[in-house]
């Protein structure tokens, strides 16, 4: 009988030698607008093994505009995001949170908490792909959004009790809506910061363990007690937290890999830690062959997979060319290739 894409992916994330090596397409709207036949045609030959279930909503979100399109959009949180490319998000240039004063003004989106858990069961149990939860976890980039990039290096350097207070709060709201999703029958939990530049960490590692590898460690908690894999998503170069995210129990990581060293990602982390994609989305895929592309995925199959340990993600966005983001499916659809654990 078939292994089910729910099956794949587990066994994927207990190095349990599944056939062959799961997959995901991340698409932002730009790819559904610039090449909609093409985007059909991939998602027909390399279908999704993991999916993001509806949150099916009872209580609408208080938000206004559309988040690609250029112009305001307005986020429950009150946020408001300036765009002026089509089809990617905005970025914050009024930060809601100027003056601590304000700081009782701002609103936990509580909306995003009226989740009916009886559909969301119901969407798990119509599938055979591997669920993740819906949740918009993310405290450091929650911060950003509400004080503004700049303002909150500041805090973190000049360590306002009001800024503590803050997080608190966000992270209680975090923790209700993590636990609400653990009593469903998804899969496994979500959640995501960007912690990463080109290079470096954004911060130093001292004080992301201080300040949020606690928070991160309450959400593997919530995870565990609930028996959901727990997945997280980060850009940029991130190599430094790792351990530490091995450490509180995250299952699967989204990283840019190829901000990193990819051999060395492999030496360190291999058989311990999935890497939930992906390929270079800054030269690969809007620049590159489709064999160098190929090679590329070749690279990070060796470096990486030990009878698991892998997805085959990327993401379709900005500049991305078709037959390069096929060519990252069909390359890790080779089951010939996947090197085992000797």
């Amino acid at each position: 009988m078939p292994t089910t894409s729910r099956e794949l992916v587990k066994r994927a994330l207990e190095f349990r030698s599944p056939e062959r090596v799961p997959r995901q397409l991340w698409v932002l709207p730009w790819a559904e607008r610039a090449w909609p036949g093409e985007l059909a045609d991939i998602k027909s030959r390399y279908p999704d093994d993991i999916v993001t279930a509806p949150p099916f909503l009872e209580e609408p979100l208080r938000t206004s505009g559309d988040e690609y399109a250029p112009g305001i959009y307005t986020d429950e949180w009150g946020c408001r995001f300036e765009n002026r490319q089509w089809g990617i998000i905005g970025e914050v240039k009024d930060p809601l949170l100027r003056s601590w004063k304000d700081l009782d003004t701002v609103r936990l989106p509580r909306e995003r908490l009226s989740v009916d858990r009886r559909r969301v069961d119901g969407f798990c149990a119509s599938t055979e792909a591997f669920v993740l939860s819906k949740t918009a976890v993310r405290p450091f980039e929650q911060l950003q959004f509400l004080r503004g990039p700049m303002q909150l290096y500041m805090d973190l350097a000049d360590r306002p009790d009001e800024l503590f207070v803050l997080l608190e709060r966000l992270h209680g709201f975090f923790k209700e809506e993590l636990e609400l999703w653990a009593e469903t029958d998804v899969d496994a939990l979500f959640f995501a910061d960007d912690w990463g530049g080109q290079t470096s960490l954004l911060v130093s590692p001292a004080l992301w363990r201080e300040v949020f590898k606690p928070l991160y460690r309450d959400y593997a908690g919530i995870a565990r007690r609930a028996g959901k894999y727990l997945f997280m998503h980060t850009d940029g170069y991130v190599v430094d937290i790792l351990p530490d995210l091995v450490e509180i129990g995250v299952d699967a990581v989204n990283v840019q890999l190829f901000c990193m060293d990819i051999e060395d990602l492999g030496r360190r982390f291999a058989g311990r830690l999935t890497f939930w994609g992906e390929i270079d989305r800054q030269w690969l895929l809007p620049y590159a062959r489709p064999e160098e592309v190929a090679a590329a995925v070749d690279r990070v199959r060796t470096a990486l997979w030990r009878d698991g340990g892998a997805v085959a993600q990327c993401e379709f966005g900005i500049g991305a060319r078709p037959e390069n983001v096929a060519a990252v499916f069909e390359e890790w659809g080779r089951p010939e290739k996947l090197p085992s654990v000797i």
